[in-house]
C-alpha cells in the first residue's frame, strides 16, 4: 500500500496504523509549516516562532553532517530514521536514489511534503525490524544520523547495538559505506554543564546511564568494541564541532583542531545549561595533550573506505550569495590542497570572484613582504570550486598569543609592527583585503602569507583601518587577550577615539552585510531565551521534603540545583506523587526574604494567603507575597491533600530569594504584623 505526496512515495506496507513515537502537537505545527511554506521561507519561520523543535527539524545547517560526503550521482542511499527529513533533501540532491525508513507516519508526511519535488525519494513507514527483510543489499551508503543510540528500541535483544549494526551492514553492497553520527557520552560539553541530549538530565552519560533507559551514547572506545564484535575492521572517525546536529566544522584524525580553534561552544539551543567552566580553555589543554578524540562532543564514523576530505568548515550562516564550504583534502601520496565550494547557486559568483581577488592582491603586494596564497578556479561535471595551496606554518594569531602568555608585550608589538608594515604596502592601491585578521596569515620564518581573502574590495583602504579591525576581532575572540593595552595600539596607529567608534560601527555594518537579512545562530539562541547558569550565582540549593502521612524525613528529602535564571530567582517544575499529603520547599539555608511570583498545582493557582492550602514558618509582609525568615531554616508548605490531587501531579513555583544578615531579618520580622 502506498501514498503519493508530490513526487515522493510513502510505502505503508508495514505501517500498523498508529504512530508509536510522537513529539505531539509540535509535529502538527511542522506539518503545517512544510505544507504552507517554501523551503526558502524556513529561516524566516525559525526566527519568528523561536522554537527549539522548529529550529532543530527545519534548519538547513542540519544538512552539514552529510553534505560534505563525496558521492557519485547514481549512488543508492538508505537513510534509517529519516524523521522529519532534516537530511533527506541533501541526500536527494547528492544521490540517484534515496530509500528512507521511519517509524512515524506523521514525521514521514512532514518529510514528504518538504521534499515533494524529489522524485528519487521513497519513504518506508513502520518498524525497521519489519521493513528490513524487504530491503535490498545493494546500497552504496547507509546513514544512521542520530539513530544508532536507539538500537535497543529497534532490536530489544541482549546485545541490541551489535545486532542492529550487523543487520544494517548486510544491506551494503561491496565497497559501500555506512555513516553513523552520534553524541559522545564523554563529550566535554556534558562535563561543562550541558544536559544529556535524550534524557534531559545532567551527567547521565558520564554516569554510564545508571538510572537505566533504552537510549545509549558511546565513547570512541565503546563504539570500537561494537565494531569489533560485528567484524568491522575498516572504519574512520571524524569529529563534528560543536556537535553533529549543527555542525560548523569537521575534523579528522588526519587534521585535528589547533589551540584556540574550539571557541564556538555556547550552542545550547534545546534547553538551559550550567556553566561549570570555560570549554574553550579546557579544549586548548585537551588539544595540546592529544585527547580531542576522547572528549569531542560528537562522532561521525565512516565504516568502509576513507575519503580524501580530512577537514571541512561551513560558512552557511550567511546571506545566500556568500554561503560556502571550505575543505582540506589529502590524497594517498600525502599531498594536501584547500578547496572552497559554493553551497547554493547564488554563491557561485562569490567563488568566481576569489581568483580575481588573488590576481589583484598579487599586483598590489608585488615587491612587498606579503605573499598571497595562489587561487585557481576549477570546473568539473557542472561543479565549480576554488583550489588553494595548503600552507604549513604558524598562524600569526598563535604567535601573538604566545607573546601575551609570556607577558612579552614588546614582542607582541614587534610582531604587530611587522603586520602593519607588510599589510600596509601600497595602501593607496585600489584593492584591499578587509579580512586581513591575524588568523588569516600563516608565518613560515620570514615569509608571511595571506591564506584567505574572500572579502577583497576594489578600493583603497588605510592600513590603520585594516589593522584596527584585526585587533578588534582578535580581542573579541578571547577574553584572555584583554591584557593587551588597546590605547597603545590606537596611539601607534594614530587612531582617535572618534575614528575607533566609526570603525566599530563599520564592523557591525559589515557583519550585517555578510549575514544579510538572516539572523546568525548566536542571535537565534537569544530568541530561544535559553539560560546559561553559573552555579556560583545560585542563592542556595533548594531542599524538598514530602509528607506521605508519617511526617517529613531528612533521609527521604532531596535537593534541586537547577533553573536559576539569575542570582536571586528560582523557577522549579516539581513532580508530586498522589500519595503526598504535604509538600515542603526549603528555599535557602540562611535567613532570607522570599517573594513568591507564581505557585501552581496542576496548573491551578495555590493562594499563598490561604492557610488551608499553604503555610510557612516565615512572616508575611503586609499587602505583598513577600515572606521574611529570621531563622536559618526557611520552610514553605503546600497542603496537596487539600488541592485537586491526582495520581501524578506537577507543582510549579517561581520565587525570588534574597539572603539577609540574621539581625536585619529579625528586625524585618518584628515589624511584620501578620504571621502565617
Amino acid at each position: 500500500m502506498t501514498e503519493q505526496i508530490g513526487k515522493v512515495t510513502l510505502n505503508l506496507s508495514h505501517y500498523g496504523g498508529e504512530d508509536l513515537y510522537s513529539d505531539g502537537k509540535v509535529e502538527d505545527e511542522l506539518l503545517e509549516i512544510v505544507q504552507s511554506c517554501a523551503e526558502t521561507e524556513y529561516q524566516r519561520v525559525i526566527e519568528e516562532r523561536a522554537s527549539w523543535p522548529v529550529l532543530y527539524h527545519l534548519s538547513p545547517l542540519r544538512e552539514n553532517i552529510v553534505d560534505w560526503i563525496p558521492m557519485k550521482a547514481d549512488a543508492k542511499v538508505l537513510e534509517i530514521g529519516s524523521g522529519c527529513g532534516a537530511i533527506t533533501g541533501a541526500l536527494s540532491r547528492k544521490a540517484g536514489e534515496v530509500v528512507c525508513v521511519d517509524l512515524s507516519k506523521k514525521r514521514s508526511m512532514i518529510n514528504a511534503h518538504r521534499h515533494s519535488a524529489c522524485e528519487n525519494v521513497t519513504i518506508h513507514v513502520g518498524n525497521f525490524k519489519d521493513i528490513e527483510p524487504d530491503l535490498p543489499a545493494d546500497f552504496d551508503y547507509i546513514f544512521l544520523i542520530g539513530v544508532f543510540e536507539y538500537g535497543q528500541s529497534y532490536m530489544g535483544k541482549e546485545k541490541p547495538f551489535e545486532e542492529f549494526l550487523s543487520i544494517v551492514l548486510k544491506h551494503l553492497k561491496k565497497g559501500g559505506r555506512a555513516v553513523i553520527a552520534i553524541e559522545n557520552k564523554y563529550g566535554l560539553k556534558y562535563f561543562a554543564g550541558c544536559k544529556e541530549d535524550h534524557l534531559g538530565t545532567w551527567f547521565s552519560g558520564i554516569e554510564n546511564y545508571a538510572d537505566g533507559g533504552v537510549v545509549r551514547t558511546f565513547s570512541r572506545n565503546g563504539l570500537e568494541k561494537i565494531f569489533a564484535a560485528c567484524g568491522v575492521k575498516k572504519y574512520h572517525f571524524y569529529y563534528p564541532y560543536p556537535d553533529y546536529k549543527f555542525m560548523t566544522t569537521l575534523y579528522s584524525d588526519t587534521y585535528l583542531p589547533g589551540r584556540g580553534e574550539l571557541s564556538n561552544n555556547m550552542r545550547y539551543f534545546d534547553r538551559d545549561r550550567l556553566l561549570l567552566f570555560d570549554e574553550r580553555y579546557a579544549f586548548d589543554g585537551i588539544v595540546e595533550d592529544g585527547l580531542f578524540s576522547v572528549f569531542s562532543n560528537s562522532y561521525e564514523v565512516i565504516i568502509g573506505d576513507d575519503f580524501e576530505v580530512k577537514y571541512t568548515r561551513y560558512s552557511n550562516d550567511r546571506a545566500p550569495e556568500y554561503r560556502i564550504r571550505t575543505e582540506i583534502r589529502r590524497d594517498k601520496k600525502g599531498s594536501a590542497t584547500v578547496r572552497k565550494y559554493p553551497l547554493c547557486e547564488e554563491a557561485k559568483e562569490h567563488i568566481r570572484e576569489m581568483p580575481v581577488a588573488y590576481q589583484n592582491l598579487l599586483e598590489r603586494y608585488k615587491g612587498g613582504n606579503l605573499e598571497i596564497n595562489k587561487c585557481e578556479l576549477c570546473e568539473e561535471d557542472g561543479k565549480i570550486w576554488d583550489s588553494f595551496e595548503f600552507l604549513e606554518g604558524r598562524l600569526l594569531a598563535e604567535l601573538l598569543d604566545e607573546c601575551l602568555k609570556k607577558d612579552d608585550i614588546e614582542g607582541f608589538h614587534a610582531l604587530f609592527k611587522q603586520y602593519v608594515e607588510r599589510t600596509g604596502y601600497h595602501q593607496e592601491f585600489p584593492v584591499a583585503d578587509f579580512d586581513l585578521t591575524f588568523g588569516n596569515i600563516v608565518v613560515r620564518g620570514d615569509t608571511w602569507s595571506v591564506i584567505d581573502y574572500e572579502w577583497t574590495f576594489g578600493k583603497a583602504m588605510d592600513v590603520k583601518e585594516l589593522a584596527f579591525r584585526a585587533v578588534y576581532c582578535y580581542l573579541l575572540e578571547d577574553k584572555k587577550r584583554d591584557k593587551l593595552n588597546l590605547g597603545r595600539i590606537l596611539e601607534e596607529l594614530g587612531i582617535t577615539e572618534t575614528e575607533a567608534d566609526y570603525y566599530r560601527e563599520q564592523e557591525k555594518e559589515f557583519q550585517g552585510f555578510v549575514t544579510g537579512k538572516n539572523k546568525a545562530m548566536s542571535e537565534i539562541l537569544g530568541l530561544l531565551k535559553r539560560r546559561a547558569i553559573q552555579p556560583v550565582s545560585v542563592p542556595d540549593r533548594v531542599q524538598i521534603y514530602e509528607d506521605k502521612g508519617s511526617g517529613f524525613s531528612e533521609e527521604e528529602s532531596y535537593f534541586v540545583y537547577e533553573l536559576y535564571p539569575n542570582d536571586r530567582e528560582v523557577d522549579l517544575e516539581l513532580k508530586v506523587g498522589g500519595d503526598v499529603e504535604t509538600f515542603r520547599i526549603d528555599p535557602s539555608m540562611e535567613p532570607c526574604v522570599v517573594r513568591i511570583d507564581a505557585l501552581t498545582f496542576n496548573g491551578k493557582e495555590v493562594p499563598v494567603k490561604n492557610k488551608k492550602t499553604f503555610y510557612t514558618n516565615g512572616k508575611l509582609l503586609k499587602q505583598t507575597q513577600d515572606f521574611v525568615f529570621p531563622a536559618a531554616d526557611p520552610n514553605l508548605y503546600v497542603k496537596t491533600a487539600a488541592l485537586d490531587r491526582r495520581e501524578e501531579n506537577m507543582l510549579h513555583i517561581k520565587m525570588q530569594v534574597a539572603k539577609l544578615p540574621a539581625d536585619v531579618a529579625e528586625d524585618i520580622a518584628a515589624a511584620a504584623k501578620k504571621l502565617i
